[in-house]
C-alpha cells in the first residue's frame, strides 16, 4: 500500500491541467480518499510506472508529490474517523 498525496498550483490554466492529470493517473492505480489523497495498492513495478508518470506531469517548481510507503501491513497503520466511509481496496469490488 502506497498513500500518494499532491499538492497542484492551480492559479493558471496549466496547473488546473496538470491537477487533472495527477488525479487521473492516481484513479488509474487507487482510490482517492480525500481531494488530493489516494490509497495505491500497487507493486514495485507498478509503483514505478506511476511514480514516473506523475513526476513527468508535475511542474518540479511549483507542484509536490508525496509518497507514504505503507507495506503490507497497511491495515494496522491507517485509522478513520468521521463522516466518508472507510473501504477495504483487496474486498470484493461491487459495481
Amino acid at each position: 500500500m502506497v498513500l500518494i498525496t499532491y499538492d497542484v498550483e492551480t492559479v493558471s490554466a496549466s496547473g488546473k491541467r496538470r491537477l487533472r492529470k495527477v488525479a487521473k493517473q492516481c484513479i488509474n492505480f487507487g482510490q482517492r480518499v480525500q481531494n488530493s489523497v489516494f490509497e495505491c495498492i500497487v507493486d514495485p513495478a507498478q509503483f514505478v510506472e506511476l511514480k514516473h508518470r506523475l513526476e513527468t506531469i508535475i511542474d518540479h517548481g511549483k507542484d509536490s508529490v508525496r509518497y507514504y510507503h505503507l507495506g503490507k501491513n497497511w491495515k494496522n497503520k491507517v485509522e478513520h474517523i468521521g463522516v466518508k466511509t472507510s473501504y477495504d481496496p483487496e474486498g470484493p469490488l461491487t459495481i
